[in-house]
């Protein structure tokens, strides 16, 4: 696979560095009815072997390409798992907006963390940040993965995401609280003093 000069950022990444960012993709778009039968892990796991299978026909050249390309195999899985499981019929409309649910979902956390307009080594850096961002929420608890990401990635309100955990406003607000303080600490670069 070809690497660019700028470093990592503005190279292919290793398919594994992916690991969180689709993650938290899957797992805001994961059909809650497949629960029970099939996980988002087990989604993302098959996104990521499918994706190896098939490296030589992935023609980007840097890691927003390479995310692109991993969103579309990950829509098209999620798409067949509820298809799969019967959950669903065939809907071209559907399937389509799956995969602009994905890439909206991406610019939202992309979006969380920079404005627009920077300068192509600025989106470089942003798009490592995201996939730092996705590795460090993947590690909070999961009902905090659960508010950040529906509040951050859906622009959900409170009130809505209270309704789908089954939790008051004010206990969906605690999480976000904590699930913030505790994402902040895990984003912070280790200081000298620190391990």
């Amino acid at each position: 696979m070809p690497t660019e000069p700028g470093g990592p950022a503005d190279s292919v990444l290793p398919l594994e560095r992916f690991r969180g960012y689709l993650s938290l993709l899957a797992r805001v778009r994961f059909d809650p009815a497949l629960r029970g039968k099939l996980e988002p892990s087990d989604i993302v796991q098959q996104t990521l072997l499918e994706a190896h299978c098939s490296q030589a026909l992935f023609r980007g050249t840097n890691a927003r390409q390479q995310a692109a390309w991993l969103r579309r195999i990950l829509a098209d899985n999620l798409r067949n798992a509820g298809r799969d499981l019967r959950l669903a019929k065939r809907d071209v409309s559907r399937e389509r907006s799956l995969e602009a649910a994905l890439d909206e979902s991406s610019a939202r956390l992309e979006g969380w963390l920079a404005a627009e307009g920077s300068s192509p080594s600025g989106r470089a850096a942003r798009e490592e940040e995201v996939l730092r961002l996705a590795e460090a929420i993947a590690g909070l608890p999961e009902s905090e993965q659960e508010v950040l990401l529906l509040r951050y990635s859906e622009g959900w309100t409170l009130e809505a995401i209270g309704e789908r955990l089954g939790v008051s406003r004010n206990t969906a607000a605690r999480l976000l609280r904590s699930g913030l303080s505790r994402l902040e600490d895990r984003m912070r670069p280790a200081s000298p003093g620190r391990s």
